[in-house]
């Protein structure tokens, strides 16, 4: 009898996933809430429009290099903590050899392994160091080796990202040249961008879409309405 073959789904981008929700949150809401905090003080400002969007593509600008700046320099920090790691663990199968073949049983054991059916598992290991050290690393301390471009990509898909997201919130200001209506047009369109991203973000992390919508919508509304009346209080 014929059967469907199974096939395992499994989500494995999940670094440059985490890079576009990190460009994208940030780049939806902060632009959105000083559009929005701008436009609540310049209201009655002739021109106001030019200034939401002046401040709006500065800190864009400066907004996109930080973060980029930051995802480079984290995944840096990820690549040294790994070399610096491996190069303990090459040095303590030498130094400390049984102490590490114990720890080589300890993961099994975890696994409800007993000494018998470990044993010949555990001198295959400790047969070859760089398949020891790789055992180690990935199941000792739970460090995958990173790839050497990672932290370029890092970078770049976090600064895209911070952009892409911070154009839809000043984008109605480009084309409106009163700023309150701006407003209500940005506020539609972001929050629309919000939920949809919120969404899309849910569905690969697992989340109903609905609450990843919510969660999203909620926390730039809440920013951009803050922003806003804060602004109109204090002018």
């Amino acid at each position: 009898m014929p059967t469907t073959p199974h096939v395992e789904k499994h989500f494995t981008a999940s670094e440059s996933v985490r890079d576009v929700v990190i460009g994208m949150a940030d780049g939806l809401t902060v632009p959105f809430a000083l559009a929005a905090g701008i436009s609540g003080a310049v209201a009655a400002v002739a021109g106001a429009s030019g200034l939401v969007v002046t401040a709006g593509l500065a800190e864009i600008a400066a907004g996109s290099i930080a973060m980029g700046l930051g995802g480079y320099l984290a995944a840096k920090t990820d690549e040294e903590h790994y070399a610096s790691e491996l190069q303990r663990e090459y040095h303590e199968i030498v130094d400390l050899r049984e102490r590490e073949i114990e720890e080589v049983e300890e993961v099994f054991r975890g696994y409800g392994l007993t000494t018998e059916q470990m044993a010949p598992v555990v001198t295959a290991i400790c047969s070859d160091n760089k398949r020891w050290v790789d055992f180690m690393m990935r199941f000792e301390l739970g460090l995958e080796e990173p790839h050497p471009q990672r932290a370029r990509r890092s970078a770049f898909t976090i600064a895209a990202s911070y952009i892409f997201g911070g154009l839809i919130p000043l984008a109605p200001y480009m084309v409106q040249h009163n700023v309150i209506t701006g407003l209500w047009y940005s506020v539609g369109i972001t929050l629309l961008a919000l939920a949809i991203f919120g969404g899309v973000k849910a569905h690969y992390t697992g989340i109903s879409p609905l609450r990843g919508a919510l969660q999203t919508v909620s926390t730039g509304g809440l920013a951009a309405g803050a922003a806003f009346f804060i602004a109109r209080l204090i002018s």
